[in-house]
C-alpha cells in the first residue's frame, strides 16, 4: 500500500494494459520494464529507500520472534499463538514493503501493484487485528485467571487466528478483484489503486478497533489492581507493581495511536489531489508500529528472554528472573 501507490501517482512512465497483456511502444508516455537509450532512469525517492529499509528491519526482528515460538515447544500456550500470529502479519508486511520496492522500480505493472498492494491490506489488516486478539487475550486471562490457560482456551485462539487470517485474506484480495481505482483515477484514495470509499472504511474501522483496545485496556487496569490489592503481602509492593502495570499500558496504547491515527485521520479527510508527500510522512510512522510490536509483544516477555539466550549462548544469566506471570502481571 506504500511505495507502488506513490509512484503510480508521480511516476509518468508506467502503464502497462492489464486487459491485452501488452505494451504501447508508440505512446511516449508509455514504457516496457526494460530500459532503452531514449529513457531517463527512475529517480528512487529517499522516502521509498526510508520504506524499504524499515521493511527489512520489520522482516529480520520478526522473522527472529517466530523462529523462537517455532522450536520452542513449551511456548504454545494463548498468548504465545497471538505473538507468533501477530510476529507472522508483521514479517509479511516488511516483505511486502521490500517487494512493492522491487516491483515499484523494476516491475512496475498494473498486476504486480495490485498483487502488493493486497499482499500491504492483508498484512496490515492482520498485524492491527492480531494486537486487538492479544489485547482481549490480556482481559481473558486476568478475568477467567484460574479456567482461562486450557486446552479449550487454546482451541479458541486457533480458531480466532485463522478468522483473523480469513477476515484479512479477503480484504487484501478486494483489489485484485475490482475494487481499485486503476479505471477511475478521480476515485482514488491517498494510497492508490485503493479506492477513496475502501480507505474511509479502513480507516473508521481502524479507529473503532483501537476505540474497543481502550475500553479493554481501561479493565485490565481495574482488575489487574484488584487482583494486586489481594494478593499482596504489602502495601508499599501493590503500590509500585500496579503503577508499573498502569504504564505499561499506557505506553502500548500510545504507541499505537502515534504510529497509526495520523495515517487513519488522514486517509479519511485526504484523496489522491493532495502532496504525495503528506502519505510517505503519515505512512512510515504506521509502518514503524510492526518495528516496535517485537519489542512490546516478544522480547519483553521473560520467556521468550530464556529462549533467545539459550538460543544465542546457550547459557541464562545469573541475574535473570524466572519469576512466574501471576494475573495481576499487565
Amino acid at each position: 500500500m506504500i511505495h507502488s501507490f506513490a509512484a503510480a501517482m508521480s511516476n509518468p512512465l508506467q502503464n502497462t494494459s492489464l486487459n491485452s497483456g501488452t505494451w504501447n511502444f508508440a505512446d511516449p508516455r508509455n514504457s516496457s520494464p526494460v530500459r532503452t537509450p531514449e529513457q531517463r532512469p527512475m529517480t528512487v525517492s529517499p522516502w521509498d529507500i526510508a520504506l524499504c529499509v524499515t521493511g527489512t528491519l520489520i522482516s529480520c526482528e520478526n522473522a527472529i520472534v517466530i523462529a523462537v515460538l517455532f522450536y520452542t515447544p513449551t511456548l504454545r500456550a494463548p498468548m504465545y499463538i497471538l505473538i507468533g500470529s501477530l510476529a507472522l502479519a508483521d514479517t509479511l508486511a516488511g516483505l511486502g514493503l521490500i517487494l512493492n520496492f522491487i516491483f515499484t522500480y523494476m516491475l512496475n505493472t498494473e498486476f504486480v501493484t495490485l498483487i502488493s498492494v493486497g499482499l500491504l491490506i492483508s498484512a496490515f489488516s492482520a498485524s492491527v487485528l492480531n494486537i486487538l486478539a492479544i489485547t482481549v487475550d490480556r482481559y481473558l486471562s486476568l478475568y477467567n485467571a484460574l479456567t482461562y490457560h486450557t486446552e479449550r482456551a487454546v482451541t479458541f485462539t486457533y480458531v480466532i487466528v485463522a478468522l483473523i487470517w480469513l477476515v484479512c485474506v479477503v480484504l487484501g484480495s478486494l483489489p485484485l478483484l475490482g475494487w481499485n481505482c486503476l479505471r477511475d483515477e478521480a476515485s482514488c484514495s491517498v494510497c492508490r489503486p485503493v479506492t477513496k470509499n475502501n480507505a474511509v472504511a479502513l480507516a473508521v474501522t481502524f479507529l473503532l478497533v483501537f476505540a474497543l483496545m481502550m475500553q479493554l485496556y481501561f479493565l485490565i487496569c481495574k482488575i489487574a489492581l484488584r487482583h494486586a490489592q489481594q494478593i499482596a503481602v504489602q502495601h508499599h509492593f501493590v503500590s509500585i507493581s500496579t503503577t508499573k502495570g498502569v504504564s505499561t499500558l499506557s505506553a502500548i496504547l500510545c504507541t499505537f495511536a502515534v504510529c497509526w491515527i495520523p495515517f487513519a485521520m488522514y486517509s479519511i479527510v485526504a484523496d489522491s489531489s493532495y502532496p504525495i508527500i503528506y502519505t510517505y510522512a503519515t505512512v512510515l510512522p504506521a509502518t514503524c508500529n510492526s518495528v516496535i510490536n517485537p519489542i512490546i509483544y516478544a522480547f519483553r516477555n521473560p520467556d521468550i528472554q530464556k529462549s533467545l539466550w539459550l538460543a544465542c549462548c546457550g547459557c541464562i544469566p545469573t541475574n535473570f528472573s524466572l519469576r512466574p506471570r501471576t494475573s495481576s502481571d499487565v
